[in-house]
């Protein structure tokens, strides 16, 4: 692999735009016309990770930089929760479930190594 240039070379950063393009499709298919459908749109698709992985590659600085791989690695919880909740409450299946909660673990783990890293 070269040089890493600017945040769309990092893999954990491809990784998270996958998941947000999970995220919105899966919310899509919420049906509408309940209040627990924004609420759990809204908070879903707000919490994803490749923002703060850009903002916090473009900072330049290790301990910025690890601070937003940090609120990154915290904001991970809440769309594994709530992509669990529309799976109890029947607006997502199995397999969409299971598919954005293993690419939201597999990018916990890489946060979790950059962290280290840094």
């Amino acid at each position: 692999m070269g040089k890493i240039l600017n945040f769309r070379d990092l893999e954990l950063w491809k990784l998270g735009k996958e998941i947000v393009l999970d995220v919105y499709r899966a919310t899509g298919k919420f049906p509408r016309g309940r209040n627990v459908w924004a609420d759990l749109t809204d908070a879903s698709r707000g919490r994803i990770n490749p923002f703060n992985v850009a903002e916090g590659f473009n900072r330049k600085h290790n301990p910025e930089y690890r601070q937003l791989l940090y609120v990154a690695l915290g904001s991970g919880a809440e769309p594994e929760t709530q992509i669990e909740v529309a799976h109890d409450l029947g607006f997502l299946s199995v397999d969409d479930r299971d598919k954005v909660l293993e690419k939201l673990d597999h990018e916990s783990r890489m946060l979790s190594n950059l962290i280290k890293r840094l």
